[in-house]
């Protein structure tokens, strides 16, 4: 029975709602975070206000290896969420950007090797690592880009192909957590998600994009289009990203050293402009305009998670809609 959580980024967006979950559950959570990210504070200052058993350690998975052994040792369970999140800035940084990935990650597969409990270790990962998945290929239509045959979306077994040093980064620590349950046996499972929405999301231009264009309309910042707009992705809602997570948990002697695709999948797409602006303009009751710009390296034309594994193996399915889900951060972003 898993008690004692680790969540490591547990102040980052998606590190708050799992700290928030896990607490709700009843269950010790600690947090370890280096606090550098925008939000990472007011987060924070969130969850102190919630009940229940709460730990903080502040510690960089990069340089502080003591710490992060010592907190590893002391629970059942690691979340590991701390990391870089932007091609952008994987492009103009690459060696932070691997730093943060996959040294942090490295480090953090070692604490869990040479601790005595050898938590179960879940690792967030993901699209990235299959690349621009040029193989593929894609119809245009008016609004969108569609796969011509992968109508379940992209499944796991698609070929890897690291592109850019975020994906690079991201994909060297993936495949370091798939073999360190091969060959030390850990209890691994890794994550390859698609686009997760919801609150606490402190969304920037470079990363976050669905709370980002909701926050900047909120306060009057000019919204920037890359590419044509009818980029494809699978949204999923931060709440049933979590549910993953702890269904991982709870049945890890029959996943372990598994990975899945993790998004909304084919049920839940939007093209990232021509979709979600009549959504948002339902929301904000008037006219949305934007600017246009080129596209972005390492930009996919379309992205959709097969989630069928997760589906056969988890139990588990997306419960939030892409328009209910919107609503909600539209919501949280409006009492900021």
């Amino acid at each position: 029975m898993v008690k004692k959580i680790l969540i490591i980024g547990g102040a980052g967006f998606i590190g708050s709602n799992a700290t928030a979950y896990f607490l709700g559950k009843g269950e010790s959570v600690t947090i370890l975070d280096n606090f550098s990210r925008s939000g990472s504070l007011s987060n924070l200052k969130w969850l102190k206000s919630l009940k229940g058993k709460l730990r903080v350690v502040k510690a960089d998975v990069r340089y502080d290896q003591k710490i992060l052994s010592k907190e590893v040792s002391l629970v059942d369970a690691v979340i590991h969420l701390a990391a870089q999140v932007a091609v952008t800035t994987s492009v103009v940084n690459p060696r932070e950007d691997f730093e943060i990935n996959a040294l942090g990650t490295f480090n953090v597969l070692e604490a869990v090797r040479l601790s005595k409990k050898q938590p179960i270790l879940i690792y967030s990962s993901t699209n990235k690592v299959y690349g621009g998945m040029e193989s593929v290929t894609i119809k245009k239509l008016p609004t969108r880009y569609a796969y011509k045959d992968l109508t379940r979306g992209v499944p796991e077994s698609f070929p890897l192909d690291f592109h850019s040093p975020y994906g690079c980064s991201k994909g060297t620590a993936d495949q370091y957590v798939r073999d360190y349950s091969r060959i030390y046996g850990l209890k691994t499972v890794v994550f390859r998600q698609s686009c997760v929405y919801g609150p606490r999301q402190f969304g920037i231009e470079d990363q976050g994009w669905v709370a980002w264009f909701i926050i900047a309309i909120n306060s009057g910042k000019p919204i920037t289009v890359y590419g044509d707009g009818k980029q494809v992705r699978d949204l999923l809602y931060v709440e049933d990203l979590v549910s993953a997570y702890d269904l991982a948990i709870q049945k890890i002697s029959k996943v372990s050293g598994e990975v899945f695709n993790i998004g909304g999948g084919p049920s839940n797409t939007m093209s990232i402009w021509k979709e979600f602006l009549p959504i948002l303009e339902d929301l904000f009751h008037k006219k949305i305009h934007s600017k246009s710009a080129s596209w972005r390296p390492g930009d996919q034309l379309i992205y959709v998670s097969d989630i069928s594994k997760a589906k056969k193996l988890l139990g588990w399915k997306p419960r939030v809609g892409v328009k209910q889900g919107i609503t909600r951060l539209f919501d949280w972003v409006r009492k900021l």
